[in-house]
């Protein structure tokens, strides 16, 4: 199961994105192949979620810490950042849409 977590927070008043963590395993791939890595939605998630932690950190140059583990990756912003908090919105959406065809993708906002 992958466990896609979007984080609300409070910047001048308004609720925007401010994080998200996403961790675990979609387990398409070792079902049907018994190889590690071959997961092809696992390698979506992963590949959108580093494209917006890229794009946030390098690209427009907002302070977040980002973390990245074996099966899970976080990411929280350290202030408001408009172009940030969209992505982050991108990337919630995306994943939901993906979630819509996969039952083993879970996306909630806290």
């Amino acid at each position: 199961m992958l466990n896609c977590v979007f984080r609300l927070g409070e910047f001048d008043g308004v609720k925007a994105f401010s994080g998200f963590e996403i961790s675990g395993h979609a387990g398409y791939g070792t079902a049907e192949n018994e190889r590690e890595g071959t997961d092809i939605v696992c390698a979506a998630v992963s590949s959108c979620t580093m494209l917006v932690c890229n794009a946030i950190t390098e690209n427009f140059g907002a302070k977040a810490v980002v973390n990245v583990g074996e099966n899970d990756i976080s990411l929280k912003l350290c202030g408001a950042d408009s172009a940030a908090q969209k992505l982050i919105s991108a990337l919630y959406e995306h994943l939901q849409t993906l979630s819509d065809d996969y039952e083993n993708i879970k996306v909630k906002i806290i």
